[in-house]
């Protein structure tokens, strides 16, 4: 455990479909941790009236979106015909590759809490034909006062069934009681910590809800303190070489992919069948005169 290695990002406030979130990353400080290159903490929100989360259909490149649900139902639909409610404790992972589009709209509970990701496909992988799977039960386990749910890849001999590209991991980790914990890392790994709620403590420093908590690759450990009733979630990877470039909701290498996957877009080629969905399409920002910089010092734009 190195103290001297621990990295503080705080995150910004943004509006996803009338659910206010913290977007983790990217960010100018930390644009990813491995492949993850995307983290919203959405909610938790009660919506006394209203129809909670409402995104219309849009469009993925190169990159898997992952759908971790704490409360509430949402009800996702793509360009692949797919139509899938996704409730507490399940997951929703879709792989844009080439391109896909989809839509998510609450189905109606007052209550929502999820967090969304992004996964950067590997660089050779990243054109790989679209797909949409659905997680309803992941590995779970009890350790050192940590209720933890294995949410990609494999943690303390738990493998998740979420199919994923690249060496990753992710784990949803809770502790009903006031507990300290040592978990031991990979040290070609590297990890951060984004508490959900209540009081945490990342090697002996606060970690608040509105802070991103990094640790670079070549860490061995990891101390948590856990106040009653906390909750965080942890991410890993390998280092992404080369970094991505991520404009509204593409993936790509350079900015004539990123204008080409627009134009498609635009022009409603590439990302498959119209969406079945009743909300109007999400309209991207303009790139008219915007000079994006290179995969590893673009900062994001989504919409």
């Amino acid at each position: 455990m190195d103290n001297k290695a621990l990295r503080h990002y705080p995150g910004r406030v943004a509006d996803v479909g009338g659910v206010p979130v913290l977007r983790a990353l990217p960010q100018r400080g930390r644009r990813m941790v491995g492949a993850w290159c995307f983290l919203d903490h959405a909610g938790p929100s009660h919506f006394e009236s209203g129809p909670g989360m409402q995104v219309g259909p849009h469009p993925h490149t190169c990159l898997q979106t992952f759908t971790w649900m704490i409360e509430g139902e949402i009800l996702h639909r793509d360009s692949l015909g797919s139509e899938q409610p996704i409730r507490p404790g399940q997951v929703n992972l879709m792989t844009a590759g080439k391109g896909i589009a989809h839509s998510e709209e609450s189905l109606g509970k007052p209550d929502f809490h999820a967090v969304q990701l992004w996964i950067a496909l590997p660089k050779d992988q990243r054109f790989m034909p679209p797909r949409f799977q659905h997680y309803p039960q992941l590995p779970r386990l009890q350790q050192q006062g940590i209720q933890m749910t294995v949410l990609a890849g494999d943690w303390l001999g738990q493998q998740a069934p979420t199919e994923v590209h690249s060496p990753l991991v992710a784990v949803d980790m809770e502790a009903a009681q006031a507990t300290s914990a040592t978990l031991a890392l990979r040290p070609d790994f590297e990890y951060a910590v984004l508490c959900l709620y209540g009081d945490l403590q990342v090697n002996g420093e606060p970690a608040p809800g509105n802070e991103l908590v990094y640790l670079p690759d070549g860490q061995t450990s990891l101390d948590l303190q856990s106040g009653a009733g906390s909750r965080c979630i942890l991410l890993g990877g390998t280092p992404y070489e080369g970094g991505v470039m991520i404009w509204w909701n593409f993936v790509g290498q350079s900015q004539e992919e990123i204008e080409g996957f627009l134009r498609d877009w635009q022009n409603g080629e590439g990302f498959g069948a119209p969406v079945a969905s009743p909300l109007p399409a999400l309209v991207p920002p303009s790139l008219e005169g915007v000079h994006l910089r290179s995969p590893g010092e673009a900062l994001a734009k989504q919409g």
